[in-house]
């Protein structure tokens, strides 16, 4: 463990929850059964791979699976909320979530390409920036670099189940504010709304919505960056009016239609990809501009997304 980045990840979390983290990653880092929201993560089999790879080329489809996994698009979604602030109509915030920025230079040419193009108040990236979860991590921090230098600030992000807390002082060295159980507030002339986000809920388990919260007023919009959408319940019921999460990829791998095979969640379907709806909450989940496992893309293309907030509804 290099002692700079204990140090630095000590002085920006604390003691405590730098160590435990830390600790956690560990105890638990690669493995297959028993770990976080679900019982098996396909993420750590180290046959997965080679099993999808001839289970798509003996159907024929391997190679254009592949260059599906390339053809990242943008996708617009359009939000409308009676309690946001005036201020804050037409606000748009752009979403790029699951990276995994070391598994497929052309998905991530297309997102630098992609993003120059685009007009947006604000970037959140969901977590998921390398491609295993375990290991170095320089790789995709070199290519969540080269991703930042097309973004325009302010950015703000979350870890995701492939990330390490030891990529945080480097993230954050991009100029890249990563919300740790954290919330900041978003200000425009004298309104405002509150941007929190949360460790990771799926595999560490080191998500904290009280804390993330704790500073959020009663009636005040907010919104939630959670790397998945699992933990729908208590956003919603912390009141969040917002939740913006990935991790599932929306299956990747797809029957025609947009059905997934396995969303590798403990998740209902409808909450799998794209805009959904829970109690007083809304919600949406990226598919993700990356790919898992295996680059390969087939009836789930690779999205950014760009969110437009509305005031009415």
């Amino acid at each position: 463990m290099d002692e700079d980045i204990l140090a630095a990840l000590e002085q920006r979390l604390g003691r405590l929850h730098a160590r435990q983290r830390l600790g956690i990653e560990t105890d638990h880092e690669a493995q297959i059964f028993g770990q976080g929201l679900t019982f098996f993560h396909l993420e750590n089999w180290y046959p997965g791979q080679s099993l999808i790879r001839t289970a798509l080329k003996l159907t024929g489809l391997y190679w254009r699976a592949r260059r599906n996994a390339g053809r990242v698009v943008v996708r617009s979604n359009d939000v409308a909320f009676k309690d946001l602030p005036a201020r804050f109509d037409g606000f748009t915030i752009l979403h790029l979530s699951d990276l995994h920025v070391d598994m497929s230079e052309a998905a991530m040419q297309r997102v630098c390409e992609l993003v120059g193009e685009l007009s947006y108040d604000l970037c959140v990236l969901t977590g998921d920036y390398r491609g295993k979860t375990f290991g170095s991590f320089e790789a995709a921090l070199d290519g969540v670099a080269r991703v930042r230098s097309h973004l325009k600030g302010p950015i703000y992000g979350v870890l995701g189940n492939h990330d390490t807390i030891r990529m945080v002082p480097a993230l954050e060295a991009m100029d890249i504010r990563m919300l740790l159980n954290e919330c900041e507030l978003i200000a425009r002339d004298d309104q405002c709304i509150f941007l929190a986000g949360v460790d990771d809920a799926h595999f560490y388990r080191m998500d904290n919505i009280e804390k993330a919260a704790m500073r959020i007023p009663d009636g005040a919009f907010s919104i939630l960056l959670s790397h998945t959408p699992e933990i729908y319940r208590q956003a919603a019921h912390a009141h969040f009016n917002l939740m913006l999460s990935g991790h599932t990829h929306g299956g990747q791998i797809c029957l025609p239609g947009s059905i997934p095979i396995t969303l590798e969640s403990a998740l209902p379907r409808r909450m799998g990809a794209g805009a959904w709806r829970y109690n007083n909450m809304t919600g949406y989940t990226s598919v993700g501009a990356g790919s898992s496992v295996v680059a390969v893309r087939l009836n789930c293309p690779p999205e950014i997304t760009l969110h437009c907030l509305r005031r009415g509804g």
